[in-house]
């Protein structure tokens, strides 16, 4: 997992103590606006390691495929498996699928879910410098993957 200076989950306030969904019920949602808009989940997970979390999922639109990992933000109070920090990350990550989700529907999926773009070597283009990228980017071209 990425190594993240992340802020604590009660101090960005979105979705905090604001629900009593579970986040299967998020990220089931984030799952049907990819499958709705013709997309395809290829794998998912939930990760928890050294006291950080995660979620993620690998998906594919029209035959490119995208990454997605979202942490689990730390708590001050708790430890990691703070059932509020879980539910707050997948209700984040839905909204943050829904955008793009949109997004693609006037820009196309590529520019929508750039940053979640997996590359050759596994890791997404969110992932990598700016100077790495431009070396990737011309392998991806040559992919034919479109939008």
């Amino acid at each position: 997992m990425t190594e993240w200076k992340l802020p604590y989950a009660e101090n960005i306030g979105h979705y905090w103590k604001t629900g009593i969904s579970s986040p299967d019920t998020w990220i089931d949602k984030a799952k049907r606006l990819i499958t709705e808009m013709g997309g395809q989940i290829e794998a998912e997970a939930f990760g928890a390691s050294d006291g950080q979390a995660a979620f993620m999922f690998v998906f594919a639109i029209q035959g490119q495929r995208y990454k997605v990992v979202w942490p689990v933000l730390p708590t001050q109070y708790s430890t990691s498996k703070d059932i509020d920090a879980r539910r707050q990350a997948a209700t984040l990550l839905y909204h943050d699928i829904k955008a793009k989700v949109m997004t693609a529907s006037v820009l196309g999926a590529r520019v929508a879910f750039f940053s979640y773009l997996q590359l050759p070597d596994g890791r997404t283009a969110a992932e990598v410098a700016t100077p790495e990228l431009s070396t990737h980017f011309p392998l991806l071209l040559r992919t034919g993957a479109s939008q």
